[in-house]
Parts: structure tokens; sequence; C-alpha cells
């Protein structure tokens, strides 16, 4: 396990799963959205992101979280290791509410630009997208996986699955 990509939806903890796992394994860790994110919740073009991707996955070691969906058959080129934290809708969006209160007003250090967490119309959008995101991705995603090829697979279903996956390496 040197190329790692964990995948999931938006709140099921792949950021502090990432980090776990980064300094358990001492492997470098890139976080997608820092790639994507701009000040003011500003997003990279297409092809300005898809080179900071370039330049990170052909680098020799890495985990890289985030859920950029298009990325994730170029992703699957690169990585040894998937992990799908398929976690259920409702645990997902209670942790993108636990995470919008504990970072309100504040910028996560996981986020490219200054981005402050806030409620506002755009993040009950989001919610709604989080609460859908298993009914409009989890097939694609695991159709992606199943095509992957010398690729292992771990899929999580719940935090203590997630506890036992780093007790054991």
């Amino acid at each position: 396990m040197e190329r790692i990509i964990i995948i999931g939806g938006n709140g099921c903890g792949k950021t502090t799963f990432a980090k776990e796992l980064s300094d358990k394994l001492n492997l470098p860790l890139i976080h997608l959205d820092v790639l994507y994110w701009r000040d003011n919740w500003e997003t990279a073009s297409t092809d300005e992101f898809d080179e900071l991707l370039v330049q990170e996955i052909t680098k020799p070691k890495w985990i890289i979280d985030g859920n950029i969906g298009r990325t994730i058959p170029f992703r699957l080129k690169y990585c040894d290791t998937v992990i799908y934290m398929d976690f259920s809708r409702l645990k997902c969006v209670y942790g993108v509410i636990k995470r919008v209160i504990k970072c309100y007003g504040k910028s996560r250090t996981d986020m490219g630009g200054y981005c402050p967490e806030k409620f506002n119309m755009k993040k009950f959008e989001f919610l709604k997208s989080v609460w859908n995101f298993n009914k409009n991705n989890r097939k694609r995603y695991y159709d992606m996986l199943q095509s992957a090829n010398d690729v292992k697979i771990i899929i999580l279903k719940s935090r203590r699955q997630v506890r036992e996956l780093l007790q054991q390496l």
C-alpha cells in the first residue's frame, strides 16, 4: 500500500481517516480539495486542476483523499489500493453538519483557498446532494472498482471498520 485513494460520500470522514492513515503508513497526503478550491469557494479550472493532479499522482508514494468523481478512473490507473468509505447517507449528512458547526466561519486546513464554512442556501443544496450521494453514485462507484485491475479494494461500511483497519496496519 503505497498509492492509496480514499473515496466516499462527503461527510463520511475521508479526510480524518486519510490523515490517520498517512501518519500510520508515513505516506504523503494529498487532498483533492487543496487542488480544486480557491478563495471564497471559487474553483480551479478543469485544466488547472487536472494538471495539478497529474503532478501529484505521478509521484512514487501517496494517499489521495477526495471525491471528484470524474477523476476516479484516472486515479485508478495509478493507485495500488482503493479504500471506499461506503457509509449511510444519515452518517454523511451528520458528518457535514458536524463539520460546519465545528469549523463555522473558518476555513479548513484541507481546503485549497480561504473557504469559510457557513450555513446558507448553497449549504442546504450541498446537504441535499450528500443525502442523495449513494442513490446517484454508489452503483457507478462499484462498477468502476470492479473494472480496476491489480488494485486492492477495501470497502468500509462503518467507523468501527475504519478503526479496525487502522489497528490492523
